[in-house]
């Protein structure tokens, strides 16, 4: 880059060339030299949420008199400005940086400072202004919660309550549809396609109330324990206004931890909520499974339901379709666990006061929250509420199945009514045949204790 495209800037180590055009400084630019690793920025949630917790501080060190009136508003526009989105750009450094995240907070710092700047006409300090009663130590895992609790109450939780409620309404539609159920894949007594249906939901009304109480550790915050967690530069008060004034900006109840040595040396609300989304991912990888086996075939597989068909399913296969959603949502699971592992060994890296992988747990946490919010939104609806049932290929399967037997069991027996099933299935006739002439019972009787509605 040539000096025309360039401008020195200088911090406590030297001069640096930084683009002409960047909003950031020096320590941003040492930074992205620095850690030129995956080509990941953070987070646009992360960044919105610095951009939060910055505007927050000024307003609270404005009212402590900790920070000029003019100054304080100058910080809180620009940081507006920064959670609003309007800047992310200007946030170029890696995921795999310091492990406190200092560089992002000083990215933030540098944005926010000479966004300041520029409307007051005069210096705001990175340091000086923007970070006071401030440390990388507690803004860093304040904005991982910030971050985390947004994009759960405002993005998946919401698209669980949507998947939720279509598979419901599935679940009702479908209630009277029996099928043959699968136990080890193999064959097991009848069900509905609605208690089938209903028991998915179920899983996600769970995985929703487990998020739910997972998600409330994340109104704590580190913010007020600076440096190590004693509060060294901080006005008294100060983290219980900027716990307010996030409040009013966010609509959320943040308040601040019972404990700072803690908030900012573990991170174990973050890994208990990776957990959980951990296990949000297994429901969907179970749901997304089932509905590729119910859709297998058309020919030669189960046949069960049709999924809809978007595009087509081979380069050299014509008029193949295959279950493209239920594949995608099953990755997104898979990534999901994997974040999941990352995160429980970040979580694990609180070194006496500081947990020194703060970036990448902000990374896995946020790119889980949001890939399990757009993975439940497709499969609600660009697989469950479209698919069509193949009642015929039901009915079929569930009129063979040998295992309708287990329903005469109290009157003849384990025994008699394994050697009618093997007979019904080694013959390939239906157990009802069979049974009339294996057993005394009359044919009404039979068909009444067969009939598969029943079983349900």
């Amino acid at each position: 880059m040539s000096k025309q495209e360039t401008r020195t800037e200088r911090d406590s180590m030297g001069t640096v060339e930084v683009p002409a055009d960047a909003l950031y400084g020096a320590q941003t630019q040492r930074a992205v030299d620095n850690f030129p690793v995956s080509g990941l920025s953070m987070p646009a949630g992360f960044i919105h949420a610095l951009g939060h917790v910055k505007a927050a501080c000024a307003r609270a060190n404005a009212a402590l008199g900790a920070l000029d009136a003019d100054v304080a508003k100058a910080i809180d526009d620009a940081a507006r400005a920064v959670a609003e989105g309007d800047h992310d750009t200007q946030f170029p450094v890696d995921v795999f940086q310091t492990g406190s995240g200092t560089s992002s907070n000083m990215n933030a710092n540098e944005v926010i400072a000479r966004l300041a700047s520029e409307h007051l006409g005069a210096t705001v300090h990175p340091n000086d202004h923007v970070n006071r009663g401030q440390s990388s130590n507690d803004v860093v895992p304040t904005a991982i919660h910030v971050s985390a609790r947004l994009a759960l109450v405002n993005g998946l939780l919401p698209a669980m309550e949507h998947l939720a409620a279509v598979l419901e309404g599935r679940a009702t539609e479908l209630k009277d549809v029996v099928k043959t159920g699968r136990t080890h894949l193999m064959d097991a007594m009848p069900v509905t396609l609605g208690q089938e249906i209903g028991g998915w939901a179920r899983q996600i009304r769970s995985g929703i109330h487990r998020l739910e109480q997972s998600g409330e550790g994340l109104l704590e915050l580190a913010l007020g324990g600076t440096a190590v967690g004693t509060g060294v530069n901080a006005e008294p008060g100060f983290a219980r206004l900027v716990a307010e004034e996030l409040q009013q900006t966010t609509g959320e109840v943040f308040r601040s931890k019972p404990d700072f040595f803690e908030g900012m040396s573990a991170q174990d609300t973050a890994v208990e909520v990776s957990g959980q989304l951990r296990t949000v991912a297994v429901s969907l990888m179970k749901i997304a499974n089932d509905l590729r086996w119910m859709n297998s075939g058309p020919l030669a597989g189960l046949g069960e339901i049709s999924l809809p068909s978007l595009q087509p399913g081979s380069s050299i296969m014509p008029g193949k379709v295959n279950p493209v959603i239920p594949e995608a949502v099953a990755m997104v699971a898979a990534q999901v666990m994997g974040n999941d592992a990352t995160v429980a060994v970040a979580g694990q890296s609180g070194n006496f006061q500081l947990n020194v992988m703060l970036p990448v747990i902000a990374h896995n946490l946020l790119q889980s929250t949001e890939l399990l919010a757009n993975a439940s939104r497709l499969l609600a609806d660009r697989a469950v509420a479209g698919f069509t049932v193949n009642e015929a290929r039901l009915r079929e399967a569930l009129d063979r199945n040998p295992i309708l037997v287990t329903a005469l069991n109290p009157i003849i027996g384990y025994e008699q009514g394994a050697a009618i099933a093997k007979k019904a299935y080694a013959e390939g006739r239906a157990v009802i045949d069979v049974a009339l002439e294996q057993t005394d019972l009359p044919e009404a009787e039979l068909r009444r204790l067969l009939d598969p509605g029943k079983m349900v």
